[in-house]
């Protein structure tokens, strides 16, 4: 999520000075339409824009039960990636190569990692979501989970509707306020948007191009590195100390290279990038180095089980084998997690929300643990290691 322009923002009151979420959903936006009269819109705009909003409660349940980000990784990726995938992503960067081009010329994102996301997002543009955007994010701004995060979509919105590019009583997609082919928030549409086909309109839903471009720039002002790789597979040596494992580890791939990792197939980079060792299902598993682009995934999602498949995704799109699956040990699932989160809490490990979920903080605490205990630290946790905790 990103902030407002700063031409937005410096309209914007005091937050303080509003309700930020709760309370009955009316008065909430009556709130919200105050706060932008205030901000300098004009009446008939704030009543267009807000003329008919109301609560959804489908987005809240959505909300409260992404259960696929509780699969590892080598089901997540075989559920989401098919042979049938790869066969339209090839045919989608031949239908639009002089789009791609112009994307890697303009800003140099490779279009594998284009076409990634706009399979995982919509199929390709054939499911964008058919929840009603200005309902969704008012929804979950006046819910109180994350008010921060969606509130001020809201009001990107509003800028949208006031350029014409947003119709608030028609506009659908996901169920956290993304729209088009490539599920943007309004905010970065603001940003990035990007008019590809010359027809006067950011139009993400109906325009590939417009898509394709804005998506390309979105990852550009991300700061993503134009020529430089972002995944690999690699093969890792027998008795690696595998506490240098994980996002938070970066070592040069000379570093890595001298510890025993080889490139499965081809080649590493540069020996003076830094990289991270990633093993999303323990030292028995797929093994990859995640280059310094891997990073700007994080800021499209969250989900490290997302993130991972897409980058690897993307590989495959430009050609690059199938990964090696290995043995991995068995993993924990639904209560097992949750088992595990509890007993890493008390043993004081800071593990964020008991959700089931293996994130960020729950592979750092079970690394921790794995060195303590004298195991292997790959930050995969095990049913012996729950037994052991």
């Amino acid at each position: 999520m990103r902030i407002l322009p700063l031409a937005l923002a410096a309209l914007m009151v005091p937050a303080t000075a509003f309700a930020q979420c709760g309370g009955s959903f009316s008065g909430f936006v009556k709130s919200l339409k105050q706060e932008a009269l205030t901000a300098g819109y004009d009446r008939a705009t704030v009543n267009g824009f807000f003329k008919g909003a109301s609560q959804d409660p489908k987005v809240l349940r959505a909300d409260r039960a992404q259960g696929v980000f509780q699969k590892p990784f080598i089901e997540f990726s075989r559920h989401l990636i098919s042979q049938n995938r790869i066969n339209r992503g090839r045919a989608m960067a031949e239908k639009y190569d002089s789009t791609f081009r112009r994307i890697e010329t303009t800003y140099g994102i490779n279009r594998g990692v284009l076409l990634a996301f706009w399979a995982f997002e919509t199929d390709y543009g054939s499911f964008q979501g058919d929840f009603n955007t200005r309902n969704a994010l008012i929804t979950l701004a006046h819910d109180c989970r994350r008010p921060e995060l969606f509130r001020p979509q809201i009001f990107a919105a509003l800028e949208l509707y006031k350029r014409g590019n947003f119709d608030p009583a028609h506009t659908t997609g996901a169920w956290a306020g993304e729209i088009g082919m490539v599920q943007m928030l309004p905010q970065d549409i603001l940003d990035n948007g990007v008019d590809a086909d010359g027809d006067g309109h950011v139009s993400l839903k109906t325009s590939a191009p417009d898509a394709l471009m804005s998506g390309g720039k979105m990852l550009s002002h991300l700061g993503w590195q134009a020529g430089q790789p972002w995944l690999q597979e690699v093969t890792i040596p027998a008795g690696l100390d595998l506490s240098k494992s994980g996002t938070d580890s970066k070592l040069s791939v000379k570093e890595w290279q001298r510890m025993g990792l080889r490139a499965k197939d081809g080649s590493l980079a540069a020996g003076s990038l830094k990289a991270s060792l990633l093993l999303p299902q323990g030292h028995k598993g797929p093994a990859f180095l995640a280059y310094p682009n891997f990073d700007v995934y994080f800021e499209w999602n969250q989900s490290f089980t997302y993130v991972l498949t897409a980058a690897y995704f993307a590989n495959r799109l430009e050609g690059a084998s199938i990964y090696t699956a290995g043995k991995p040990d068995q993993g924990l699932v639904g209560a097992q997690m949750k088992q595990l989160q509890q007993k890493l809490q008390r043993l004081g490990h800071d593990v964020g929300k008991i959700d089931g979920i293996l994130g960020a903080k729950t592979r750092a605490a079970v690394q921790s643990e794995q060195q303590r205990l004298g195991l292997p630290a790959d930050a995969w946790p095990t049913p012996a290691l729950l037994n052991r905790l």
